[in-house]
């Protein structure tokens, strides 16, 4: 009780901060403090970035970085990410450089349909409904031109468009399927006006329209990329014993889905950092990707390894319904600059880059994993938030990060040597 507000969004910014730290915070003049040190002094900009959604009070910064010496079908690449997970930018480099003396990544676009669906319901005569759809299919295109018309002269526009009986799953229920080539653009606002037109066309007394909505499931959306190398060349020593680890740690990923979620969740580290970083839906593309994890009816890993005649290769297969133009690509500074980083490719290049980053990830992690393990690695990189968190100035920072490098880093660990430290000061 008491926290119920009316009208908020028409409170200015400041109102709004006035109204949460009052009503959460008891007037503490701290956390204006908080919320205000993240505005952008570029006014500009900040106009910009609380425009992106609405009640906007501030900005959360996540971290922008870069991964260099990436090679991708013989074009060397510098990749942005956006991520606050510590270890994922570190892997990624790392795996570029290993990669980048054996040949690099190669990577490959399947395919680029998207889907979109009229979802309807009608409990009349089959063969009727189905005539009805094939007198009206010409009319659907028609209805559809002036809003395909620009895409159509880019390459794109409406492929293919379906009666679908749903009736199996659901009593009354079929969907007009609808797919497309959106060529650079993500298509999200295309595909959704196009398959309202069409819903609009299709009315009748006996069809109860439910729904018209694109699917972020883009199974023929497709890239794959790959690494390949002599197992010799893989690692120092115990090439081939460890090899066989690495392949069968994917296999245990195929086997078990508790082990496949959080093997998939790495591959997705490296995946939304980039797509995060030029602007595109990275939930749209986590729900594609999981979804197609699935397929087969039980939750997979989306990456395979082989060893075939003495070499050891390493792939992805992904849907990525991505874009170079429309949405933040071009309004958000950051987005825009990484596009231009990456010598503003288009949406079938930006695939394969992505795809190399999920890629890259998973090598980096299932690599640590049947080796070291990963706690090392991860432990390492948590060390410098420990060692912010507890004040530490240069030089203790200096010490701490010297006297860890061959200790197990634990939080534990950590305090008590910066305790002891101070102590002996």
């Amino acid at each position: 009780m008491g926290k119920s507000v009316h009208g908020f969004s028409k409170l200015s910014k400041h109102e709004k901060i006035n109204w949460l730290v009052t009503t959460f915070f008891n007037d503490d003049e701290k956390i204006k403090k908080v919320i205000q040190q993240y505005w952008n002094t570029n006014k500009v900009l900040q106009y910009l970035h609380d425009d992106f959604i609405e009640n906007t009070i501030s900005n959360f910064y996540i971290p922008f970085a870069i991964a260099p010496n990436f090679l991708i079908n013989g074009k060397e690449y510098t990749i942005p990410m956006t991520i606050e997970e510590s270890s994922v930018v570190a892997a990624a480099s790392l795996v570029a450089k290993f990669w980048r003396t054996r040949g690099g990544f190669s990577a490959k676009v399947i395919s680029t349909k998207k889907v979109g669906q009229v979802h309807f319901m009608y409990k009349g005569n089959k063969e009727e409904l189905k005539n009805y759809f094939n007198s009206k299919k010409e009319d659907f295109y028609k209805v559809t031109e002036n809003i395909t018309k620009n895409m159509r002269k880019r390459g794109g526009g409406i492929l293919d468009i379906e009666l679908r009986d749903k009736t199996k799953e659901l009593a009354n229920y079929y969907q007009i399927h609808v797919t497309f080539e959106t060529m650079d653009s993500m298509g999200a606002n295309f595909i959704n006006s196009c398959l309202e037109a069409i819903a609009n066309e299709f009315k009748k007394p006996d069809i109860q329209i439910v729904m018209s909505i694109l699917s972020n499931y883009v199974p023929e959306c497709l890239v794959h990329a790959e690494v390949s190398c002599k197992v010799e060349d893989l690692y120092a020593e115990n090439s081939e014993e460890l090899a066989q680890k690495f392949v069968q740690a994917v296999q245990i990923a195929n086997a078990e889905p508790h082990r496949a979620v959080t093997h998939n969740k790495g591959i997705m580290n490296g995946i939304d950092a980039v797509v995060i970083a030029t602007g595109n839906d990275f939930r749209a593309i986590e729900a594609g990707a999981h979804a197609y994890a699935s397929r087969s009816g039980k939750y997979k890993s989306l990456t395979n390894a082989s060893i075939e005649n003495g070499i050891f290769k390493f792939w992805i297969e992904i849907p990525l319904a991505l874009g170079t133009v429309g949405g933040l690509t071009k309004l958000h500074p950051l987005s825009k600059l990484s596009l231009e980083l990456l010598e503003n490719p288009s949406a079938k290049e930006l695939m394969e880059i992505i795809a190399v980053a999920g890629l890259a990830q998973n090598f980096a992690a299932l690599r640590a994993l049947t080796t070291t393990g990963i706690q090392k690695g991860h432990m390492k990189m948590h060390l410098t938030n420990i060692i912010k968190q507890l004040g530490a100035s240069e030089e203790e920072k200096a010490f701490l990060i010297d006297y860890f490098e061959h200790k197990t880093v634990t939080h534990n660990a950590v305090v008590e040597a910066y305790k002891k430290l101070a102590k002996d000061k």
